[in-house]
């Protein structure tokens, strides 16, 4: 017995196969410290550069949250001129009209949050 093998294998094919499977685990363990030690580094290499400058925070509300909230405020079914109209009024932001159709018109077909009342005319699903 070899006094530097900290774990003794005993293998059903004898000393050659025990080497090798003593290998393999060696390789194993090696194999684990060194991606350890590599994700240490990166970690070690990230607090070196200082602080990462933050993500700019997603301004404001996306411009469909917009027609959903003058549509909950008017509480009945409006044409898009005059939802582009209190947009810009209540949110301060100028849609596009053929933009918003579009986008209207999609999230109508897939049943999500509005529905079509009359050409161009919108209202919420289930009178949100």
């Amino acid at each position: 017995m070899a006094s530097s093998a900290i774990i003794e294998i005993v293998s059903p094919g004898g000393p050659e196969d025990a080497a090798m499977e003593k290998d393999e685990i060696e390789g194993a363990v090696l194999h684990a410290l060194e991606v350890s030690l590599e994700a240490q580094l990166r970690a070690v290499k990230r607090l070196r550069a200082g602080p990462r400058e933050a993500k700019a925070a997603r301004k404001g509300t996306s411009q469909i949250d917009m027609v959903h909230d003058v549509l909950r405020r008017a509480g009945k079914p409006l044409h898009v001129s005059a939802i582009i109209e209190r947009v810009e009024k209540l949110h301060g932001f100028k849609l596009e009209r053929e933009s918003i159709v579009s986008t209207l018109v999609k999230k109508v077909n897939r049943g999500d949050r509005f529905v079509r009342t009359d050409k161009n005319v919108f209202a919420l699903k289930g009178g949100e």
